[in-house]
């Protein structure tokens, strides 16, 4: 029951946030949205993955994650600086 209501609680605050993403007002506001888009696909993926019995799906959640991150830091970067780096570099 519980994990029925997080899984519910994560849809409404990925529906928000698919709001916020479409209509921001600047780009960073959709920029972050979408990480919150991601941060609450994780967390969904790993309360479906307990909801299924199948508790290896929480190593999946992680990795989605840290690419999550990653992804994130790669786009603020490129919107900064207008690049990800020269090969000189």
């Amino acid at each position: 029951m519980m994990f029925s209501a997080a899984a519910l609680a994560l849809l409404v605050t990925t529906a928000l946030a698919l709001v916020r993403a479409t209509l921001g007002p600047t780009i960073f506001d959709r920029l972050q949205a979408v990480n919150t888009l991601g941060t609450c696909a994780m967390l969904l993926l790993a309360v479906l993955g307990f909801l299924g019995g199948r508790p290896e799906f929480l190593d999946l959640a992680l990795v989605y994650g840290l690419l999550n991150v990653i992804g994130m830091v790669a786009v603020l970067k490129f919107f900064r600086h207008g690049g990800l780096g020269e090969a000189g570099e």
